[in-house]
């Protein structure tokens, strides 16, 4: 691959820096940075892509989980059995990626998203307090199912992963979506660790883009993170609705195409 212009350089920065905040609020930041890397470099191979956008992602993370961490203060025995299952089902599911025929999977993620965002606009007031579900080991085997199941999911697909770990987190463990968001970036951090494990031995990062990609992903993921901090559970309910609201036109869009 030529080396990017600089045109092509500000343009995956910008995406990357919107990229770091909407992932650090409430996940779906590859939603904004793998269709940039596509368009960017539309002669790239997918795997190319999406080892790039994981180095960027991951840099973004790692930012937004330590300010969390400083200011949240996640319960550790929640975060880190939800973060371990997380890095072995991502594991898993990158070693079986190129196994998979991604285009089946978009029907039933749209439909999983449509229940998820419509589940959230009918109940106002989910989210906005912690209400724990489960006690003692239900609560530790329900985290750490939903870490396995998404971490898979993360390691073979991918977008939607932070809103997925968000959302499982809210709806069926009970956190409020602050709280949530928290475990969220620490258990993302995991899947996107457990991907590059399984992309760099493969010469598959361009490493040019994603050390870009990991600056500003910084850069974003920091002011992303600070501002859910500072505005609270109702504020990220509002972008979760909207993120989740992308998706499901994005992938709707998809779906459609392939008809």
């Amino acid at each position: 691959m030529d080396d990017p212009s600089l045109y092509l350089l500000a343009f995956v920065a910008a995406a990357a820096f919107l990229a770091g905040w909407t992932d650090a609020v409430v996940g779906g930041g590859g939603l904004v940075q793998l269709p940039a890397l596509m368009i960017a470099f539309p002669h790239a191979a997918p795997v190319q892509l999406l080892a790039t956008n994981k180095l960027g992602s991951i840099a973004g993370t790692t930012t937004s989980s330590i300010t969390y961490l400083r200011r949240v203060r996640p319960d550790p025995r929640t975060a880190l059995p939800l973060a371990l299952a997380a890095f072995a089902g991502s594991l898993g599911g990158a070693f079986v990626a190129s196994f998979l025929p991604r285009e089946a999977f978009n029907p039933i993620i749209l439909v999983v998203l449509v229940v998820v965002g419509a589940y959230t606009l009918a109940t106002p007031k989910l989210g906005l307090v912690t209400r724990i579900r489960f006690s003692g080991g239900r609560h530790y085997g329900a985290a750490m199912t939903t870490g396995m199941l998404i971490g898979f999911y993360d390691g073979a697909l991918g977008p939607g992963t932070g809103s997925f770990l968000v959302f499982a987190l809210v709806g069926w463990l009970g956190y409020g979506f602050l709280e949530a968001s928290a475990k969220a970036k620490i258990a993302n951090w995991a899947t996107n660790f457990a991907s590059l494990l399984v992309f760099v031995p493969q010469g598959a990062v361009m490493w040019k883009v994603g050390v870009i990609l990991a600056v500003f992903n910084i850069a974003g993921g920091y002011l992303g993170a600070r501002t859910a901090v500072a505005k609270g559970a109702a504020f990220i309910r509002g972008v979760f609705v909207v993120v989740v609201g992308a998706f499901i036109l994005k992938i709707g869009w998809d779906v459609v195409q392939l008809l």
